[in-house]
């Protein structure tokens, strides 16, 4: 088996899910894992597929198929590496501005901390006013990474940056 992975967008509306998983069944495909969302009238998402490799192509060839609805870009999935890698799951809350993720990632990426899965929202503050911003980032953390000067870049980060940062 081969894994795809599939990044679509386009304008949203109903049946774009429908439309990749129906190409994915007729080639054989096993629709394995996916994080989709609609931001701002815009359909996007990221799609792992597994396919026998000699269908691959054709299926690669039949979701390019489906432009003008989607795009559609297929590239080959990496095999895991099966080093047991730790997960950190880091929350931060704090009045929104410009800058919260390029701070976070670059702070992680300093330390080889890969993102695995990182979901950010803003919505009104009640009592305050203003917007608040809100993110959960998992990121897996190798074996060989000092956890403590992690933590400790990621508090002294909050502190500049006026957010809370909570590590689990």
């Amino acid at each position: 088996m081969t894994t795809l992975i599939l990044t679509v967008a386009g304008a949203d509306r109903p049946g774009l899910v429908a439309a990749v998983a129906d190409v994915v069944d007729a080639h054989g495909g096993n629709w394995e894992n996916s994080q989709l969302a609609e931001l701002s009238g815009t359909f996007a998402g990221v799609i792992e597929v597994s396919v026998a490799a000699d269908r691959s192509a054709e299926l690669e060839t039949a979701l390019h198929g489906l432009d003008g609805l989607l795009t559609v870009a297929v590239r080959a999935g990496a095999d895991a590496s099966g080093d047991p890698q730790q997960r950190l799951t880091i929350q931060v809350l704090g009045n929104d501005r410009p800058g919260i993720v390029r701070d976070v990632s670059a702070a992680l990426s300093a330390h080889d901390l890969s993102i695995e899965d990182l979901t950010t929202t803003t919505r009104d503050a009640a009592m305050a006013g203003g917007r608040l911003f809100e993110a959960t980032v998992i990121a897996k953390v190798p074996a060989s990474v000092d956890l403590d000067a992690v933590r400790t870049d990621l508090e002294r980060l909050a502190a500049e940056i006026q957010v809370d940062v909570t590590l689990a």
